[in-house]
């Protein structure tokens, strides 16, 4: 069985952007995560506004601190991705060879995208929940990676799995909805293309706009059970291993907690900085992934050209 070589360019192309645009924002991801992980009634909030969080850190001469925990986001952030969409592309070329259909339905798309986020989900949770609890801990106090995953238990390195499959849906309703404007955009370009010639990519401008639409409408559909996750996942400085709460660990006990606190708003809490920093990071990370997707391609076709020729030398020596 032949390794598949345009699901590595699109993998490794996407890890990548999604690496740099993890880095340019993670300030603002920062904030966003300790905004919505609190969950106190009106008046008695520390963090009014999405502001407050940064105002803190620079009072506190914490500035710096808006970067812990960068090391293990990247990496969950570069694997996860990279897992993503290998999983996605593998899984729409095996679907095109077995049905022998020219081209992927809405349906279709909806849940190889699911399938390839599912995966992705249960193979990185444990990094996921590390990286959460490292950004959302005090300004000064964050953990190393290895110190913050063997603090608990094992299983509560997968707190929030179930919710985390359950947002398998966004990512695969933005790249569905990425793919079907992407393929209107491109109609007619790419039968114009050789084959094992790069692939034909959008500009990006235009990468970064579509991106930016996909990526709106999943955050707006799914925003209630992505900040159930973050609370969920949320560091808790107070807590030692004999008063940790577990019903808060949960996703009724986190439902509980926002509506009694809350209300029904609370579900939406932060929801703008949810779309500011997650819309700018998808639309830089296609952005970025269709750049350098054909330049990815050639090193790939290079490097398996060169692999190919050497061979031979190797076995007559």
């Amino acid at each position: 069985m032949s390794f598949d070589l345009e699901s590595l360019s699109e993998a490794t192309s996407g890890a990548i952007g999604s690496l740099v645009s993890t880095t340019i924002l993670y300030p603002l991801d920062t904030c966003k995560s300790k905004y919505q992980a609190e969950v106190r009634a009106h008046g008695q909030q520390k963090y009014r506004y999405l502001s407050d969080v940064l105002w803190e850190a620079i009072k506190n001469n914490q500035v710096l601190s808006l970067y812990q925990g960068l090391g293990t986001k990247n990496l969950q952030s570069f694997v996860s991705q990279f897992l993503y969409f290998y999983g996605y592309s593998y899984f729409k070329r095996l679907y095109l060879e077995k049905t022998g259909a020219k081209s992927i339905g809405t349906k279709a798309n909806l849940l190889l995208a699911a399938a390839a986020g599912a995966c992705n989900a249960i193979l990185t949770q444990p990094l996921d929940t590390a990286s959460s609890r490292m950004q959302t801990s005090a300004f000064g106090k964050s953990k190393g990676l290895f110190k913050t995953l063997t603090e608990g238990s094992w299983s509560d390195a997968f707190d929030g799995l179930g919710i985390s499959l359950l947002l398998t849906a966004n990512p695969a309703i933005q790249y569905t909805v990425f793919d079907q404007l992407k393929q209107n955009i491109l109609k007619g370009k790419q039968n114009k293309s050789e084959q094992g010639s790069s692939p034909v990519v959008l500009s990006a401008f235009t990468a970064f706009v579509i991106g930016a639409i996909s990526k709106s409408i999943a955050t707006v559909l799914t925003y209630p059970a992505i900040r159930c996750k973050v609370m969920i996942q949320a560091a808790h400085d107070d807590e030692t291993k004999e008063n940790r709460q577990k019903v808060q660990r949960t996703v009724p006990g986190v439902v509980h907690s926002i509506w009694r606190k809350e209300g029904i708003l609370g579900f939406f809490k932060g929801l703008q900085a949810q779309i500011l920093k997650t819309v700018l990071s998808s639309a830089l990370l296609l952005m970025i992934k269709e750049k350098i997707t054909s330049t990815t391609w050639v090193l790939i076709l290079a490097i398996r050209r060169y692999l190919l020729l050497t061979r031979p030398k190797l076995k007559s020596s």
